[in-house]
């Protein structure tokens, strides 16, 4: 009617003369829809998929879709992921007695895993392989004439006592005798 361009929604009259001459009223009443754009910024683990797309992505990317939103105008909306990794690790220990592993002491060997989360957040599992060597001892009581070798030691002793001795077992921990 008049050639102008509008962007906002609003009413809008304008008014002129018909072809008698007389008053004439052109009424507008305009609902303007928007486009819009959507940033999504993810951080996730491992992998994530994308309800715009339905896509699974495994590593970090920037993406984008086009479709419409709710007033049916085109909607761009852009993905900036991050992707972040589960860990694990594996270690192997061999102790005399005990050992504390993440806060447990374990007294027997085997297998044990923890599972944590790492410093990005996601989760993290640790085994480890533990074999545990125990401590041994032995006593011996014995009585003998004048001396006594004692073959532990080869030491010679010629007055009664308690004798101890200190070494290491065949698994390399503390024997006593």
């Amino acid at each position: 009617v008049n050639g102008q361009t509008y962007d906002t929604s609003g009413l809008y009259i304008v008014a002129g003369t018909n072809m008698g001459g007389c008053l004439h009223v052109d009424t507008l009443n305009l609902t303007v829809n928007y486009s819009s754009i959507v940033r999504d910024t993810v951080v996730a683990c491992d992998s994530y998929t994308w309800s715009e797309n339905n896509q699974t992505y495994t590593s970090s990317v920037v993406d984008s879709s086009i479709g419409l939103n709710a007033s049916g105008c085109p909607e761009i909306s852009i993905l900036h992921l991050t992707i972040n990794t589960s860990s694990t690790s594996t270690s192997t220990a061999t102790v005399c007695d005990t050992y504390t592993w993440n806060g447990t002491t374990y007294t027997t060997s085997g297998t044990y895993t923890w599972l944590g989360t790492n410093a990005a957040g996601c989760d993290s599992t640790a085994t480890l392989n533990l074999t545990i060597y125990q401590s041994t001892s032995s006593y011996l009581a014995h009585t003998a004439c004048d001396s006594y070798t004692w073959s532990v030691n080869g030491q010679t002793y010629d007055t009664s006592g308690l004798y101890i001795v200190t070494g290491t077992n065949i698994g390399g921990c503390l024997h006593v005798d």
